[in-house]
């Protein structure tokens, strides 16, 4: 046992319970102290970070496809106390929730955190709801930690001040409270049938349910497959979705970036876990629904990115097409084409993530009235001209102004770089990391037995997914295309935005990550396959957590456990 296995059992739980002992800590100061409240809430966000990255090291190293490590931190014999499982799947998507995390905290120490009270610890508290999300392995603690990522969201959507912020925040509030009634609904449906609530436990008493009370289980699980698809924004639950990220505050959009792929996670961990192909009675439940509202959810977002004309419901509406795209390759329930959803998903999570960043920006580079400055800059701002100087004897407009060599201000030409890289990004335009996820995704499901199998014939949905998602790529190039003509090649004397060096950073860092996808494709598909692998056959999971043992008085902590250590 080296340092890690013995650190790994606090790992497990310090993601749930470092920001929510942030977010107390936060109560304290008042809204006099915000520098020392930035200043923790940043130091919480790099620690997380680290534990993440921890977390996604240990799994990735142990041999084979299972990787889980079980926490119990009631101390309870399962499947009677709470909880909580790391596999890779999970450990991938604290990953991205702490890089988006903190990227949008960056961010909104420049100025946004200013707009309300309790920011920073709404902040945190959100972190722990979908951390816990990840997490959890029971039904009811799922519920539990949904309900505190909502209420936190909650509060930061309704942060600052506007009229459409309330009106879509109403909306926003409404439709998940729907959600979380369906949500309780159907765990109490599915624990009258199965008589449990641990997820695992619920996987290996599926089999054992009477014909009888097939039909009530499969109401369950459709009632609670309502609110996870509302949650994910699938089509026709989506309309709350464009107007209130558009409405929320920049930084707040991105950190709710994730928040779609939230329900999406709880689609696929329960539907693979519950209703796997070796279901008896059950089999591949609700499989068809999953992809033909995926790709209903594609065509319908489709159309909403070529009809956007205002830059943040493009955005919003991009959310949409990678949760359509995302819910059909889901549904399709096959290994290979989970695995390169899940490379898409960190993918176009972090471009849209950085693109609701951007866009706060251009629209101050279409507000700014100052003129540019020519010399002695702050520091922490980033106007800098690049000063080119036309040689003589160059031609001339008539305007009397140079046809080339014209001072591009460094701000101006930032923005249109990352604008340039997330619309490549978010199209799915090759070289970029969008493009493979895609390229990965299709080819898997249109060879569904593999490349070496020549006589497989694809479902009819396939081509249906081909098409969409060839038709979405191109409808978000003309859509992104002419937003770039608007507002980088169309104004001719604008001044250029003062940007803040931490207001630029983190969507460098959100679209290096995205580059780094592209450098490092082949060790991070093998790893999305891996994770995939584990999901479509859940053995193993379940194996772990049915076999999680409690401490014992006087007894060292074991290590977490894995496959390899239990019998």
């Amino acid at each position: 046992m080296n340092w890690l296995d013995a650190l790994m059992p606090h790992l497990v739980v310090a993601p749930i319970l470092l920001p929510m002992f942030t977010a107390a800590l936060l109560l304290f100061p008042g809204e006099q102290a915000r520098t020392a409240k930035s200043v923790v809430n940043l130091l919480s966000c790099l620690l997380g970070l680290a534990i993440a990255i921890f977390l996604v090291y240990w799994v990735h190293r142990q041999n084979g496809v299972g990787a889980i490590g079980v926490y119990l931190p009631s101390n309870w014999q399962v499947p009677f106390g709470i909880v909580l499982a790391v596999d890779r799947l999970s450990a991938l998507m604290l990953l991205m929730t702490s890089i988006i995390g903190l990227g949008s905290l960056m961010f909104s120490v420049a100025g946004w955190d200013r707009a309300g009270v309790h920011f920073h610890s709404l902040f945190q508290l959100q972190l722990m709801g979908l951390n816990g999300a990840f997490l959890t392995a029971d039904l009811f603690n799922l519920f539990v930690f949904f309900e505190i990522m909502l209420t936190a969201s909650y509060g930061l959507l309704l942060h600052g001040t506007g009229w459409p912020r309330v009106r879509s925040g109403l909306h926003y509030i409404t439709m998940n409270l729907l959600a979380s009634f369906l949500f309780l609904l159907g765990i109490a449906l599915l624990y009258g049938v199965t008589g449990t609530l641990n997820m695992a436990d619920m996987a290996l008493k599926i089999p054992l349910i009477p014909a009888g009370d097939r039909g009530l289980l499969h109401a369950g699980a459709a009632v609670l497959a309502v609110a996870f698809l509302a949650k994910a924004a699938a089509w026709p639950l989506n309309f709350w979705l464009p107007p209130a990220y558009a409405a929320a505050c920049p930084p707040v959009s991105a950190l709710f970036a994730i928040m779609t792929k939230v329900g999406l996670y709880a689609i696929l961990r329960l539907w693979t876990l519950l209703f796997p192909p070796t279901a008896v009675g059950s089999a591949l439940f609700g499989s068809e629904v999953l992809v033909w509202g995926g790709l209903a959810t594609l065509g319908f977002a489709s159309i909403g990115v070529l009809a956007s004309t205002h830059l943040q419901r493009l955005v919003g509406f991009s959310v949409l097409v990678s949760s359509g795209t995302l819910l059909a390759a889901f549904g399709f329930s096959h290994s290979a084409l989970t695995g390169g959803a899940l490379y898409y998903l960190m993918s176009s999570t972090l471009a849209l993530a950085a693109l609701f960043l951007v866009t706060d920006l251009i629209e101050r580079s279409r507000q700014t009235e100052e003129a540019v400055p020519e010399e002695n800059f702050d520091d922490e701002q980033f106007p800098f001209p690049i000063d080119l100087v036309p040689p003589e004897h160059t031609n001339l407009d008539e305007q009397e102004q140079a046809l080339i060599g014209k001072a591009i201000p460094a701000a101006m030409a930032f923005l249109g770089m990352s604008f340039m890289l997330c619309a490549l990004l978010v199209s799915g335009l090759p070289p970029m990391s969008g493009f493979i996820g895609k390229a990965v995704m299709l080819t898997a499901v249109l060879n569904p037995e593999g490349l070496a199998v020549t006589d497989a014939v694809p479902r009819s949905a396939a081509w249906v997914m081909l098409a969409l998602v060839i038709v979405s790529g191109l409808m978000a190039t003309v859509s992104f295309s002419r937003a770039g003509i608007r507002f980088f090649w169309a104004p001719h004397d604008r001044a250029a935005p003062r940007l803040r060096v931490i207001e630029c950073l983190p969507i460098v860092a959100m679209l290096a990550v995205c580059v780094l996808l592209v450098a490092r494709a082949e060790p991070v598909l093998r790893y999305t396959d891996l994770a995939a692998r584990a999901l479509h056959d859940p053995r193993d999971y379940i194996r772990s957590v049915m076999a999680a043992q409690t401490v014992k008085e006087g007894h060292k902590l074991p290590a977490a456990g894995t496959l390899e250590g239990k019998p």
